[in-house]
């Protein structure tokens, strides 16, 4: 439930698949989270939340110092009897009215850290450090709870609104079977029929999940996943658009000069060039260490 993650090198972006939902603190070093083309960094001494899903990541270390992370993955279950306790036990009176553009549609936030979270994680830390959660599942649940408590303490803001959405698990069931299915060929009926609903039920339900049409979402995420690929393999153009389930090369390219304003092999010509190199030649992985 507690892994603190730790980045010697620059890796470039890469794709994290989540099977939970994951609150997390930049302890060292600078994250930084893309959404489509446009990079939004998570700073030393900030708090992030990601959705469970795919997401675009990449690490950056201090100058001769590591990346350092710890995150809290928890499920909706989870969560449910952290926030029942909470409730039953203290009588806190939870309630979600937060709505903002800022966080409206997006499966991640980013909030700056106060004194008593950057209190909790300094604790956090040094638990790590100590090896207090290896064994002792009680010690996990008590610094889970303490987290959620100090976020839902708080006013409404965009951090506690997600978490608190995140509770659903039949939205979190309905998420979870489209995602699967993002690059496989399946047409939106057959969909439906997976996710038990009728053609018209799924597409309303699809755009209060994922505020677009099921269509016009499926070819954004699948551009997402080729962009990612460009600048981080050297796999052809064709490679990728047959791996994000474009098998015609002609139609992938015209598709992604729509989105991005370029042809894959100039917006990969121009990352390369700006980067010199630094993100566009991958490196081996680095080491990462785990605390559980």
């Amino acid at each position: 439930m507690i892994v603190k993650y730790v980045q010697p090198y620059r890796n470039g972006s890469q794709s994290h698949n989540l099977s939970r939902h994951g609150i997390g603190y930049v302890i060292r070093g600078k994250k930084l989270i893309y959404n489509g083309d446009i990079c939004h960094e998570v700073n030393r001494g900030d708090l992030f939340f990601l959705s469970a899903g795919t997401h675009y990541i990449e690490d950056i270390p201090e100058e001769n110092r590591p990346f350092e992370q710890i995150v809290f993955f928890y499920t909706p279950d989870q969560l449910g009897r952290i926030l029942s306790h909470l409730s039953m036990t203290y009588n806190m009176n939870i309630e979600k009215s937060h709505s903002c553009e800022n966080c409206y549609g997006k499966d991640y936030v980013i909030y700056p850290a106060w004194n008593a979270i950057k209190n909790f994680f300094a604790t956090t830390n040094q638990y790590i450090k100590d090896d207090l959660f290896s064994h002792d599942e009680t010690a996990e649940n008590i610094k889970m709870t303490e987290l959620i408590y100090l976020i839902v303490s708080q006013k409404d803001c965009c951090l506690k609104s997600k978490i608190l959405s995140s509770v659903d698990q039949a939205k979190e069931s309905f998420e979870k079977t489209v995602r699967n299915h993002i690059f496989v060929d399946i047409s939106i009926g057959d969909l439906a029929k997976e996710c038990n609903r009728s053609l018209t039920s799924f597409k309303k339900e699809f755009k209060r999940h994922f505020f677009e049409p099921p269509h016009k979402w499926f070819i954004k995420q699948r551009l997402t996943h080729a962009r990612m690929l460009l600048i981080t393999t050297d796999k052809s153009i064709a490679e990728i658009g047959i791996e994000c389930n474009f098998p015609n090369t002609s139609h992938f390219i015209k598709l992604y000069k729509k989105e991005y304003g370029m042809t894959p092999a100039v917006y990969r010509n121009k990352h390369a060039e700006n980067t010199f190199g630094e993100i566009y030649s991958v490196p081996e992985k680095a080491p990462v260490q785990h605390a559980q």
